[in-house]
């Protein structure tokens, strides 16, 4: 079974996630899945999204450039060790896995250049921040 991936190329300045993301929301899509890669010059937003034909066009006519693709979405069994059987299945056969990242969560990872910022900026904001000791026990 397929799934389809919108990879949205971006230039590495300050508010273009948050642009793709918005415009996404304003076009009732809801991401389920998603991940950001980087270069000194640009970036590459990987989404999976509920409907993927809707945020296509949405992204697309806001001026943004979008490929979709095909890719794999599989629910891993949830103990140590899980994700590399599955890994090891895919490899094993000499297909190169090229990326993974994770859906339907609801904690999300943001690297930013300055961590203590953000942190600051973030507190008081309508968004819980999660510790390492609570990403231990889930």
């Amino acid at each position: 079974m397929k799934v389809k991936q919108l990879s949205v190329f971006v230039e590495n300045k300050a508010g273009r996630v948050s642009e793709v993301t918005d415009t996404l929301g304003k076009a009732q899509v809801n991401i389920r899945g998603f991940s950001v890669s980087d270069t000194v010059d640009y970036g590459i937003v990987r989404l999976v999204v509920d409907r993927p034909d809707a945020g296509l066009e949405a992204l697309k006519d806001a001026g943004f450039t979008v490929k979709e693709s095909d890719v794999i979405c599989i629910d891993l069994p949830d103990r140590p060790g899980g994700l590399a059987e599955v890994l090891k299945v895919v490899a094993d056969s000499g297909v190169n896995v090229e990326y993974v990242y994770s859906l339907i969560a609801t904690f999300v990872v943001i690297n930013v250049g300055d961590v203590d910022r953000a942190l600051q900026l973030l507190r008081g904001q309508p968004v819980r921040l999660v510790s390492q000791e609570e990403i231990a026990h889930i």
